[in-house]
């Protein structure tokens, strides 16, 4: 089902999209921008909409202007949450399409977003669906979280870049293929869902998994979730640091980082 986008002006409709990123990060009565915050983007002229489905509201996307005009202007796309359910389905794509058209039209051709590495249905969306790029590994930048997801975390994430007149997109990298041209594993899923860490490979591209669901982890064993943290940390964040840059990821969790220097 199609869902219907709109910009958000009035304070009522803002109030209402803060309290859905409140139910969706799990911080009722404090959501994770309120809507005083929101008016003041909405009213500078930043990105703030939201997505409805038969008249409810579903899901919302908020952003803003960064960079230094004009070579470095891009939007930092802050905070995309949708309301679980099959109603629902799809529509985080949509809001990101309409996110696409709405900075091009003003002549906007980056945007920018943080994600954490660990969360593989994330992963696939940005770096597969939409072709995006993760360009930089950003260790605990928000400090440790305190939501109901990922509480007592620590906030490592991937920044994204998404250039927005890119060609890539959809196409999902084929590990046979990859690993017959020499790729090599450097951070892979145990037998028992632990982290398995290999010595760190000389190779032109390296491939990284990661946990199937690390919202559950954190849940049911939050020792195994640190556990995962700190791999990504050395495989993925390692590798971005000695020079490869995050060019795509499988449904199946695995990341594909390529060497800038070949």
């Amino acid at each position: 089902m199609t869902a219907s986008i709109r910009e958000l002006k009035e304070v009522d409709d803002l109030r209402e999209l803060a309290y859905l990123f409140a139910v969706v990060w799990g911080r009722a009565g404090e959501p994770p921008i309120g809507s005083d915050v929101l008016k003041a983007l909405a009213h500078s002229g930043n990105y703030v909409c939201a997505a409805y489905v038969d008249g409810t509201l579903v899901a919302g996307l908020v952003g803003w202007f960064g960079g230094l005009p004009p070579h470095d202007l891009h939007l930092h796309s802050h905070i995309l949450g949708v309301i679980p359910g099959n109603e629902a389905h799809g529509v985080g794509s949509e809001l990101k399409q309409h996110q696409r058209l709405w900075c091009l039209e003003r002549g906007v051709k980056v945007i920018e977003w943080t994600t954490d590495p660990l969360v593989r249905r994330n992963a696939y969306f940005n770096l597969t669906k939409l072709g995006a790029r993760a360009t930089a590994y950003l260790t605990n930048i928000y400090g440790e979280m305190t939501d109901g997801i990922n509480a007592g975390e620590e906030s490592d994430r991937l920044l994204i870049s998404w250039r927005l007149d890119s060609a890539s997109v959809g196409i999902e990298p084929k590990l046979d293929e990859l690993l017959r041209d020499g790729a090599a594993v450097a951070l892979s899923v145990g037998s028992s869902g632990e982290p398995v860490l290999a010595d760190t490979p000389l190779a032109r591209v390296l491939l990284c998994q990661v946990p199937e669901n690390i919202v559950a982890l954190r849940r049911d064993d939050p020792s195994l979730a640190r556990a995962w943290r700190t791999a990504a940390r050395q495989a993925i964040g390692g590798a971005i640091d000695a020079g490869y840059e995050v060019s795509g990821a499988t449904r199946s969790g695995w990341y594909v980082l390529e060497s800038r220097a070949n």
